[in-house]
């Protein structure tokens, strides 16, 4: 059986690992990122384990 890759998502700011972790097939689209370190939540963007910031500002 074979492992599927999975990564830790680092904050976009401070690079801290979070507490969320990704799988090759997860895709999140405006998902709010929170970092313990910056106490401040993010939308970003994850596809094929690559992370974006989105387009929308958060309200």
């Amino acid at each position: 059986m074979m492992e599927e890759e999975s990564k830790w998502i680092h904050c976009p700011v401070c690079r801290t690992k979070t507490r969320t972790k990704v799988y090759e097939d997860t895709v999140l689209v405006k998902f709010p990122l929170y970092c313990q370190k910056c106490k401040k939540e993010y939308l970003i963007d994850v596809v094929k384990l690559k992370m974006v910031f989105s387009d929308e500002p958060d309200a």
